[in-house]
């Protein structure tokens, strides 16, 4: 059985032109565009089962976005960042660009110089040193992952990225050779010329 209806949300001029102006901008995100069409319909009176039935969504959600937009109210944030997503508290870490440069140059380092039998860095033991020389506080071994596959790093080949195959220097081969002779120019210009015999 339906509960109660419920009033309608209280949503100012200034809201509501900026919650259409989302729902309008083909550049908005779809979850963000669906977010601001639940304030609206809920705004303009409508059920939380009309609006769940409109939208293809559940009641559930519905009752959420309401709730989550009474609980922000009043709050001097832009419309758009009351309807965005929350931060979760397991979402990781972020770190400072140095932090990052720094787990690079790790990298592309050999293991051995920092003590570990390792042909090559894995990023288990990457995130492990990392935190070993205060780089970091904490760092899982898939973040390390995600750090590395981005900036396309291999810590396998980091011996080719430190020490860089010799290049051969060859001497250069003109296409034409020149030979040096004594004899005077009039003797060149004959020996180049071809001699025809006549019988």
């Amino acid at each position: 059985m339906p509960g109660p209806a419920l009033p309608a949300l209280v949503v100012s001029e200034t809201e509501r032109h900026e919650l259409e102006q989302l729902v309008k901008r083909p550049s908005t995100p779809q979850q963000l565009a669906l977010r601001a069409q639940i304030i609206l319909r809920a705004s303009a009176g409508e059920s939380q089962g009309q609006i769940a039935r409109e939208l293809g969504i559940t009641e559930q959600t519905s009752r959420g976005w309401r709730r989550r937009w009474q609980t922000l109210q009043g709050v001097e944030r832009p419309v758009a960042e009351r309807l965005a997503d929350a931060p979760r508290s397991g979402a990781p870490a972020t770190f400072t660009l140095e932090q990052i440069t720094q787990l690079y140059a790790l990298a592309c380092a050999p293991p051995e110089q920092y003590g570990r039998p390792l042909s090559h860095w894995t990023p288990r033991e990457l995130a492990d040193e990392l935190v070993k020389q205060g780089i970091v506080a904490s760092i899982s071994s898939r973040h390390v992952g995600r750090l590395l596959a981005e900036a396309e790093l291999k810590p396998h080949q980091s011996r080719y990225w430190l020490h860089p195959p010799p290049t051969r220097t060859l001497p250069l081969k003109s296409k034409t050779s020149a030979r040096s002779t004594n004899r005077p120019p009039s003797a060149l210009n004959a020996a180049s010329t071809p001699t025809v015999s006549m019988k």
